[in-house]
C-alpha cells in the first residue's frame, strides 16, 4: 500500500497477548494489514505467523520486515525513506500494543516528526486489562516498568513504591522477566505491608486466565507458583 506524492503513515498493531487469541483484536486489524506490505517488528517470526492467521491467501514473501534490534534499536533512516515513497507501514509488538512496555516509540516520535500521520489501532494491552481487572484504584496509577533485580534495591524500590500507593491512593504497575516471576511475588510478601493489596494477572484473555487481587498476608498463606507465563503486577497499600 503506497500513496503517491504524500508521505506515508504508520499503524500502530496490536497483536495477541496470549497465544493464539485472535478473537482479542478488533476487525480494523485485519482491514489494514491486509494491505500492508511494509513492517518494522520486534520479532518477525511472530508477526508471519500472526499475518498468516489473519490472511490465509496472503503471499508472505511479497512483504518487506524490519526487526527491531534489541541493542541498537530500529532502522529509523529505512522508515523515514518508506514514509517519504508514500508507503503505509505498520508496527507490531510481540505481543499486546506496540510502544507500551514495548520497542517502537522511537519509531512513532520519526513520524512525527516528519509530519506524517500515527494511526493507532485497537487492541489487548495487559496493562491496561490487568487494571481493569484489579479491582484497585484506575482513577490513579503508575507503570513501573521492570524493577531492580538485586537488592537492596528491589526491596527499597518496593517499599517505595507501596508509600506512594498509600499516600497518593495511586495503584503501581510493574513487570518481571517471566522466570523471575515467582521469586518477585516471593519479594513482594517479605517487603510490602500483610494490609497491601496485590494482584496477579497472568495469560490474560485466554481461556486459563490468572486474574487474582489479594492482600500480601492472604498471597502468604496461600502462594501459588506462577511459573514462566508473562505477568503483570498491581499493588495499593
Amino acid at each position: 500500500m503506497a500513496n503517491e506524492n504524500k508521505t506515508g503513515a504508520l499503524y500502530l498493531i496490536p497483536i495477541p497477548i496470549a497465544e493464539g487469541v485472535l478473537q482479542s483484536l478488533s476487525k480494523e486489524i485485519a482491514d489494514v494489514t491486509a494491505g500492508l506490505n511494509y513492517y518494522f517488528v520486534e520479532n518477525v517470526r511472530t508477526s508471519r505467523r500472526l499475518l498468516r492467521s489473519l490472511h490465509k491467501e496472503l503471499v508472505i514473501d511479497n512483504i518487506q520486515f524490519s526487526e527491531i534490534d534489541k541493542h541498537t534499536g530500529a532502522d529509523k533512516n529505512l522508515l523515514r525513506n518508506w514514509l517519504k515513497e508514500g508507503r503505509n507501514v505498520g508496527l507490531m509488538s510481540e505481543a499486546g500494543c506496540p510502544g507500551i512496555a514495548d520497542p517502537g516509540a522511537e519509531l512513532v516520535a520519526v513520524a512525527h516528526q516528519m509530519g506524517a500521520k500515527v494511526i493507532p489501532l485497537t487492541g489487548p494491552n495487559s496493562l491496561v486489562l490487568a487494571l481493569m481487572a484489579s479491582g484497585l484504584n484506575g482513577q490513579s496509577f503508575a507503570f513501573n516498568g521492570y524493577l531492580p533485580v538485586k537488592e537492596p534495591m528491589r526491596g527499597q524500590k518496593l517499599k517505595e513504591l507501596e508509600a506512594r500507593s498509600v499516600r497518593e491512593n495511586q495503584t503501581q504497575l510493574f513487570i518481571e522477566t517471566p522466570y523471575r516471576n515467582d521469586s518477585m511475588l516471593a519479594d513482594l510478601i517479605k517487603n510490602c505491608n500483610p494490609k497491601t493489596r496485590i494482584c496477579i494477572a497472568q495469560n490474560i484473555t485466554a481461556p486459563d486466565a490468572f486474574i487474582f487481587t489479594k492482600t500480601a498476608g492472604e498471597w502468604e498463606k496461600n502462594k501459588p507458583v506462577l511459573g514462566k507465563v508473562p505477568a503483570v503486577f498491581l499493588m495499593l497499600g
